[in-house]
């Protein structure tokens, strides 16, 4: 009776100390030419199984990679895409059907014309937009099988505007197969979170003031989030632009005509299940305005945002379904 009483002591002991051994931990590095910050509550340090998936991502998504899936494809190597692609691919497609082409990872080839993708060329002529705009339409391509397919060659797909935003699914499902309960992962500013920071509540993700500054130093806080579990996406045009002759140029693209946009969105943050949907849709809202975002974001079953827009000079919100992740 003693022995028994002393070994369940002792399994008792043992589990309290194996959970009085978890920590936060902070994994930091690049990705994507972005940067990365992945806080999380484990046993030990998961850095090594992170760099391993974040690497393995890279060579299925990344355009700048020479030896990615996503760069073969552009370059018209034969290669056979990945889960990961296809699911990139597919949920693209979706959703450029759903913003009538709004969304389109097959912009890459205006994105570059006009300085803010593989090339350094700014704010070109008419004659050359309409010229890349012959190859570029998400109903130019398709998946057979494992093989993307071409209507035109000169085709070529980015998946910025969503991937980043996977990559941090991708982290969180390694999280849970690993039992992780308390985690927060951003990717170039995109961000799924679940659980409880290291001070034991939901965790807190600033919005920032959409104030023209390509530095990011001076840019103040708009609100904060209350993330228990979800992705959440910012896009804006207030720190990736370049100004030309006096004109500003921002580098979200307007697939169907070609030029940067124009309309009075600042930026737009979209909470989701998923951060994949959440980027995309973000970038997505950017090009349709305020009140086209406002009817599709009615369609889309979990989606919250926040828009910040400008009125004659004053700064406006426009939200929905939001208020519960407000932190005040």
């Amino acid at each position: 009776m003693i022995k028994k009483t002393l070994l369940l002591f002792l399994c008792i002991t043992l589990l309290v100390s194996c959970k009085e051994t978890k920590r936060y931990y902070l994994c930091q590095g690049e990705i994507f030419r972005t940067t990365f910050h992945i806080k999380y509550e484990y046993e030990k340090p998961l850095d090594a199984e992170i760099d391993s998936v974040l690497n393995a991502f890279d060579l299925s998504l990344n355009p700048f990679n020479e030896n990615s899936i996503i760069y073969k494809v552009n370059h018209n190597i034969p290669v056979e895409v990945d889960d990961w692609f296809v699911k990139v691919f597919n949920q693209s497609q979706e959703i450029s059907r759903q913003s009538d082409g709004a969304f389109d990872i097959t912009c890459a080839p205006l994105v570059n014309l006009w300085g803010f993708g593989f090339d350094n060329s700014q704010a070109p002529t008419q004659a050359a937009i309409d010229s890349v705009k012959q190859f570029v339409g998400y109903d130019k391509i398709r998946l057979v099988g494992k093989t993307v397919e071409k209507d035109d060659p000169r085709i070529m797909l980015n998946a910025s505007a969503i991937a980043k935003g996977y990559a941090c699914d991708v982290i969180a499902e390694m999280f849970d197969s690993y039992g992780v309960k308390n985690y927060m992962i951003e990717i170039g500013g995109e961000v799924y979170a679940k659980g409880k920071n290291p001070n034991n509540v939901c965790w807190k993700i600033e919005i920032t003031k959409p104030e023209d500054d390509n530095t990011g130093a001076t840019l103040g806080r708009q609100v904060i989030i209350n993330l228990c579990e979800g992705g959440l996406a910012t896009s804006g045009n207030y720190r990736n632009y370049y100004i030309k002759d006096g004109r500003k140029y921002a580098h979200t693209i307007n697939p169907k005509t070609g030029f940067p946009i124009e309309n009075n969105i600042l930026s737009v943050s979209v909470i989701m299940p998923e951060c994949m949907l959440a980027d995309a849709y973000a970038t997505a809202f950017m090009v349709l305005g305020v009140e086209v975002s406002d009817s599709l974001a009615q369609t889309i079953e979990g989606l919250s945002y926040y828009t910040i827009y400008n009125n004659k000079g004053e700064h406006l919100v426009k939200q929905r379904n939001i208020e519960k992740y407000l932190y005040n």
